[in-house]
């Protein structure tokens, strides 16, 4: 049940927005324009790992010129196209690195998907959209070469993780739709970085406050305040670009985490007005982003579901799972 100062907490916010209006997303799609990323690194049988995970090949993919424009993928050289997942990273846009992911990874590889590992500019780096640039680049990277890679471009879901979490709602709304995405989940996702700001004020949470400076961050530094940082902001907020087309969507929060439940609830609401499913699943405790995976029964709730969107992974020797 929502208390008295959440309910304020979101009725500011709602008041802070409402002289905005959504940015056209155009800006985007320059990002996608240059040289084809390289797709040349050598291809070694499961790096790092003692226990091999058989007829799993790891390769590290430039999708982008910048150092942290990379992708692990974990994918079959059986010729056979599968379903594939895409995950990124949390770390309050500014932190965070693809290998924390790994064990993670390795059980989506386990189930037979063909995986994508994503790292991603920082908030340092460049501000927002640049996070959502570098997950929709790599994601059409992987499109174009997905026979290399033995995965079907029609059939992708996107796994995101706090503040990958908001990266990977942000695609999963980005315009109406993208061609192949068939799911999107959340992790404790940071989907209004308005309410997170909010929420974040003085005599918060300690973990709330940093969150807050860490959303002023992936603005430039600009605050929402501020009549010239409007159209960031607005950016920012994966509510306000919920549209028919957008793929259905599963968050999973604890209930006493610092970025709660209500914030997918938000989000939940415009897409239930564009006709768009959309499950929010609420776990005692307080546990964030991975450790809150680690839950009983939580991965397994996202692979039950991700499956029933993605269809049946096709066996090595080309029969179905």
């Amino acid at each position: 049940m929502r208390t008295a100062m959440t309910v304020g907490s979101l009725a500011l916010a709602a008041v802070m927005l409402s002289g905005l209006s959504a940015p056209a997303q155009a800006s985007d799609v320059s990002a996608r324009t240059g040289p084809d990323p390289s797709v040349t690194a050598t291809a070694t049988p499961n790096p790092g790992f003692n226990d091999n995970l058989s007829g799993v090949y790891i390769r590290t993919v430039r999708y982008g010129r910048h150092l942290r424009q990379r992708m692990d993928v974990w994918y079959r050289r059986d010729g056979v196209a599968r379903p594939a997942v895409f995950i990124i990273h949390g770390g309050w846009w500014n932190s965070g690195d693809k290998h924390s992911m790994n064990s993670i990874v390795r059980g989506y590889a386990e189930l037979g998907y063909t995986v994508f590992n994503i790292n991603y500019r920082w908030s340092q780096d460049a501000p927002w959209p640049a996070q959502r640039v570098d997950a929709l680049d790599a994601i059409f990277t992987a499109r174009r070469h997905a026979q290399l890679f033995g995965f079907d471009p029609n059939r992708y879901a996107i796994v995101g993780f706090s503040a990958g979490g908001h990266i990977a709602a942000s695609v999963g709304t980005y315009r109406d739709g993208l061609p192949g995405l068939r799911a999107v989940v959340g992790v404790s996702p940071v989907i209004s970085p308005m309410t997170a700001f909010v929420d974040g004020d003085l005599g918060a949470a300690p973990e709330q406050q940093r969150l807050r400076k860490a959303a002023v961050a992936l603005a430039g530094g600009c605050l929402p305040t501020q009549a010239r940082c409007s159209k960031m902001w607005a950016s920012m907020e994966v509510p306000w670009h919920a549209s028919r087309g957008d793929a259905p969507m599963l968050t999973v929060h604890s209930q006493d985490e610092f970025v709660p439940p209500y914030h997918s609830e938000l989000l939940k609401e415009q897409l239930a007005r564009a006709g768009v499913a959309m499950n929010i699943r609420v776990v005692p405790g307080f546990q964030h982003s991975s450790a809150l995976y680690r839950e009983p029964g939580v991965a397994e709730g996202i692979q039950e579901w991700l499956a029933t969107r993605l269809g049946r992974i096709p066996s090595a020797g080309g029969g179905q799972q």
